[in-house]
């Protein structure tokens, strides 16, 4: 594995976005709170409990993923601090 260039964890992150919200809605009656592991490259993801095992889920599908990770219905996958995040986005 290559380390990446900014501006290309910058194209991954606009794509990942991207291709969460044409899913967002269905995802979210779904799968609320769960994580969602998107390769940017095919569109293709994998839902799950943890970061990781959405991860490795789409990686066994996808060795080559570059993958963009979020969690379902909210606006970051971890949370620093002690303010509660809203429930919806």
């Amino acid at each position: 594995m290559t380390a990446r260039e900014p501006d290309n964890l910058e194209e991954i992150a606009r794509r990942g976005d991207a291709i969460y919200e044409t899913m967002r809605a269905r995802l979210e009656a779904e799968s609320f709170g769960k994580i969602v592991a998107i390769d940017v490259e095919s569109a293709d993801y994998a839902v799950a409990g943890t970061v990781l095992a959405a991860a490795h889920a789409l990686q066994a599908r996808r060795p080559n993923a570059e993958i963009w990770v979020v969690r379902i219905g909210y606006k970051a996958v971890y949370r620093f601090g002690f303010a509660p995040l809203p429930l919806r986005a």
